[in-house]
């Protein structure tokens, strides 16, 4: 009896904010610079490690450097005149959200060291009991940030444990192993690893990448900024602003070829074609390295030396996944061995399984990660029913194909902003949640799905954006300037009103307000 009463008194004092957040790469750092703008001070940001920066701070292997223009991967709002280069580095970035950290003033806000451990929906109070590795709070809305590349994905490999040598993550790089003079294993041939072999080329002594399935990469378009360019961009602010709208512009006019017209792409595949057969000229090699899947099903990507690195003598691809490990020595599925003293993993991240799914329970006392056990959907990338005032940024089918994922967050923080005036509006001073229909996230569900069959992306390939059932629930099927459209405010057909229970005997649970007579127009795509 008296260590009930002891943990009702620690219930009691239990920290209580307005808004969590969790994660603070650009998603989180995002959400509370909007919540500052909107007048909310009563948040905090809730950070598994010691530092912000997310995915930027996690990839420093060697190389790492973003495949978006670097004026079209920052904030609308904190724009940077001093990039260096047109695809700036991992360091650069990093600092860059270093800079936004402070002169947003979000150093109070953020809470390090605080995994987010279990969160649980309390429907009496209509709040979330959040549980971290720093403490328990509770708050009234949960804005999700964790972003699709923060956790990586290790396959399950036969024998790996019984490797005798160093085995790591692109994303959790061992800077404390020396490289030089190696035998290296490169298990993939994604985005980090395309980054990675020509950095790691040169000192090793032999390199061995496994491919599974080779990527179409066409030259990377890069180049220092000059002085003068960066002085224009900080004494006409203009300039740097037609820089980035012609930078948007032109990858908005590319997304009819990816989402209605794949075979318009042809000329692109030509292009990447040619990239190879200059840099390759054993034909053996280049056969194993030109891919017979549609250009743009796989995330397309950008390198200059990539296939001369790969075209070096202490090279070999390995045109086969990695079947098993046997002491050290490397089994591809083709039958092939390769002797190894580290494997390097470039094999990705839980995308289209999140790892927070699993330490969220909603109202049915169900965790996210089952409610989505058959596929992951959100009514406009960002409320799940059953997850009432917990919004997810980055959530299913946000993703781009050719963009810079900054405008998608960007309007998804349009939408947290909407839906926490709605809170207010609606509450009149009291506490109230919103729950997104199930029958306005399967509508929004459905119509997505419905555009993504005649895109590029389901032509045909295996790519990191299908899930277990072969679905898309990673890419948004159109512009983001159309994204911007559908997530500028919230449409309350969509959502079931949640108020407090009244209080009287037996009689538990929130009481449902109907906030309109159906589902809204707005719930088709």
């Amino acid at each position: 009896m008296a260590e009930r009463e002891h943990e009702r008194e620690r219930e009691d004092v239990r920290e209580h904010v307005r808004v969590a957040v969790i994660g603070s790469g650009f998603g989180g750092l995002g959400a509370a610079v909007r919540l500052r703008r909107e007048g909310i001070t009563d948040f905090v940001v809730l950070e598994r490690a010691g530092a912000v920066g997310g995915t930027w701070r996690d990839n420093d292997y060697p190389g790492c450097a973003c495949d978006v223009p670097s004026h079209l991967y920052s904030f609308s709002f904190a724009p940077n005149p001093e990039w260096p280069r047109n695809f700036s580095g991992q360091a650069h970035i990093r600092a860059y959200l270093e800079r936004v950290t402070d002169t947003f003033g979000l150093r109070p806000h953020l809470r390090f060291d605080s995994e987010v451990l279990g969160m649980r929906w309390n429907g009496e109070a209509l709040h979330w009991e959040i549980s971290t590795a720093s403490g328990a709070l509770t708050a009234d809305v949960v804005v999700s940030a964790t972003g699709p590349l923060s956790d990586p994905k290790i396959p399950d490999v036969p024998g790996l444990d019984g490797f005798p040598g160093k085995v790591f993550h692109s994303s959790r790089w061992d800077h404390g192993y020396d490289l030089r003079g190696k035998r290296v294993a490169m298990i993939g041939t994604g985005a980090s690893a395309i980054q990675i072999v020509p950095s790691i080329q040169p000192v090793v002594g032999r390199l061995a990448l496994f491919q599974r399935t080779p990527a179409w990469v066409l030259p990377r378009a890069d180049r220092r900024i000059t002085g003068a360019e960066r002085w224009l961009h900080t004494k006409v602010p203009a300039t740097r602003t037609m820089r980035r709208g012609l930078l948007w512009g032109i990858r908005e006019l590319q997304v009819s070829a990816f989402t209605k017209r794949p075979k318009e792409l042809g000329l692109i595949e030509f292009l990447a074609k040619g990239h190879i057969r200059k840099a390759i000229k054993d034909p053996m090699l280049r056969a194993k390295l030109t891919p017979d899947y549609r250009i743009g099903c796989k995330r397309i990507l950008l390198s200059n030396d990539y296939y001369p690195a790969l075209a070096q003598p202490n090279v070999d691809v390995v045109a086969a996944g990695l079947k098993e490990v046997r002491g050290n020595v490397l089994v591809g599925s083709d039958g092939s061995e390769t002797e190894a003293d580290a494997i390097v993993f470039g094999t990705g991240f839980h995308v289209t399984d999140m790892p927070i799914a699993r330490r969220v329970t909603g109202v049915h006392g169900t965790t996210l990660a089952e409610e989505w056990k058959d596929g992951m959907e959100a009514l406009r990338g960002a409320s799940a029913a059953g997850f009432p005032n917990f919004l997810t940024i980055i959530g299913p089918n946000t993703g781009l194909g050719n963009s810079s994922m900054i405008l998608i967050i960007e309007s998804q923080l349009n939408y947290m902003a909407d839906f926490v005036r709605q809170l207010d509006t609606l509450g009149g001073g009291g506490k109230i949640a919103l729950d997104a229909r199930p029958s306005a996230v399967h509508a929004w569900s459905h119509g997505v799905q419905r555009r993504m069959e005649r895109t590029v992306w389901n032509t045909g390939c295996d790519s990191w954006y299908l899930d277990a059932n072969g679905r898309n629930t990673t890419v948004w099927p159109g512009t983001t300037a159309e994204f911007r459209k559908v997530t500028r405010r919230i449409d309350l057909a969509e959502y079931e009103v949640l108020r407090p229970p009244h209080r009287t005997e037996g009689r538990r649970g929130a009481t449902v307000v109907g906030a309109g007579a159906g589902v809204g127009t707005g719930a088709a795509v």
